[in-house]
């Protein structure tokens, strides 16, 4: 009887594992894992609880931990669903194909300016990827207000943790391959960046447009190099590409999708769903 009970619980143990990887496939189960960008978070939400109400029997878990974070949870099968507000690194692609056997897909799911923020009483108006490029950059030149036309202040320089994709897509649009400055204060979240800025008179730092507070924080207008035309981070000037830092919003599945999840994609596509993208002060895809 102990050798048959024993051999009931491998069978049941291997069965248990069995519905489990059917279910990270996002095919067979009615669960969604989400995992990614802190950027996109306010947006998996409200997506969550639109579809909710057309879907209640889809149970959909999101988390925000950054887009590297949901990318590793991807590649490592703890998820379903990664969203990122950057693309994917060729490690990790690699990753995602040797660990769950498909090639990570990329869907795009919305448009973001990357906004610079200061604090409303902060002279300045506009400024270029070049001055932004000296004040983060490793050994930088600007790092007084009164060298951009401002009050003699310090520059108080905010980033984000090195994991989220914010923090990779501004080096990589503003410094390319220059690493960033020492002693920047790095905020967990896009929210955070604009909290701080806000608070601080003497602060600079960069979240996404949807994180706007009118009135509390300033967006600069961005133009490639002093002396040439500003433009305003705005819904118009993505569209027409005139914005010099915007970047996609992403969402990664490994495989194409399928059963609920590739159900679930498609809604986020619609128009229902990127009418929640304009509402959160991003922009919806064309």
């Amino acid at each position: 009887m102990k050798i048959w009970g024993l051999l009931f619980c491998i069978v049941a143990a291997t069965f248990v594992g069995c519905t489990s990887s059917s279910d990270s496939a996002g095919g067979d189960s009615n669960r969604i894992r989400v995992e990614g960008s802190d950027t996109m978070i306010n947006l998996a939400v409200s997506w969550r609880e639109a579809y909710g109400k057309i879907k209640p029997d889809v149970d959909i878990e999101v988390g925000g931990n950054g887009s590297g974070i949901g990318i590793k949870n991807l590649a490592e099968g703890d998820c379903e669903l990664a969203n990122s507000s950057r693309s994917m690194e060729d490690e990790e692609k690699e990753l995602t194909k040797k660990n769950t056997g498909e090639d990570p897909v990329e869907h795009i799911v919305g448009y973001d300016a990357l906004a610079v923020y200061v604090h409303p009483s902060c002279p300045l108006e506009e400024i270029s990827l070049e001055q932004l490029a000296e004040i983060y950059g490793e050994n930088p030149t600007l790092t007084n207000w009164k060298d951009l036309g401002g009050d003699d202040k310090e520059i108080v320089v905010v980033s984000r943790q090195n994991s989220s994709g914010t923090y990779k897509y501004f080096q990589k649009a503003i410094m390319g391959k220059r690493k960033y400055r020492q002693k920047t204060l790095d905020q967990s979240g896009s929210k955070d960046v604009v909290q701080f800025v806000a608070s601080t008179t003497a602060a600079i730092g960069y979240s996404g447009m949807g994180y706007n507070k009118p009135g509390e924080v300033k967006m600069l207008k961005i133009s490639s190099k002093p002396g040439e035309p500003s433009v305003e981070p705005s819904m118009d000037n993505v569209n027409n590409d005139s914005y010099p830092i915007t970047r996609p919003l992403l969402c990664f599945t490994a495989g194409e999708p399928e059963g609920v999840l590739k159900d679930y994609l498609e809604w986020i596509k619609g128009d229902d769903a990127q009418a929640i993208v304009a509402a959160q002060g991003y922009v919806p895809i064309k």
